[in-house]
């Protein structure tokens, strides 16, 4: 019996290369979504806007209190009117200062329609500021 050396056959070599085809196609997956992507963000507008303790609210406009209550009559200042009467003077308050506000006080019980017929009167008057009122909610 003859002993000899136990020849190994050569194993695979260590690869030294990398293989970039799967970063290529992850890398055009990726290019792809943001290409799609960008336009989306560029339409939305984020400000973050300074503050100043000096800043002083613009002067205050001239403003009519027009109150409707629960059974629908208007008052003017304070003052009861009917329509024609209220068109009338919301007409001289609009020929004296067209940029006028309407505060408008409507009770809870009144009809919507009732309300539009208000606001239908004012904006034909030429009064186009119309401010709604309400109370704060309860606090508990």
């Amino acid at each position: 019996m003859a002993f000899g050396r136990l020849e190994r056959t050569p194993g695979p070599q260590p690869m030294s290369e990398i293989n970039v085809t799967p970063l290529v196609d992850v890398m055009l997956v990726l290019v792809v979504i943001f290409i799609l992507s960008a336009p989306l963000l560029a339409s939305s507008i984020r400000l973050q806007l300074p503050r100043a303790e000096g800043a002083q609210p613009g002067a205050p406009v001239a403003a009519v209190v027009l109150v409707l209550d629960a059974s629908g009559q208007a008052f003017l200042d304070e003052a009861p009117m009917d329509a024609a009467a209220l068109a009338q003077r919301l007409r001289q308050i609009a020929a004296h200062n067209p940029d006028t506000e309407v505060q408008l006080r409507a009770d809870e019980a009144v009809p919507y329609g009732r309300v539009v017929q208000i606001m239908g009167a004012a904006q034909a008057a030429g009064l186009q500021r119309i401010g709604f009122v309400a109370q704060p909610p309860y606090q508990k």
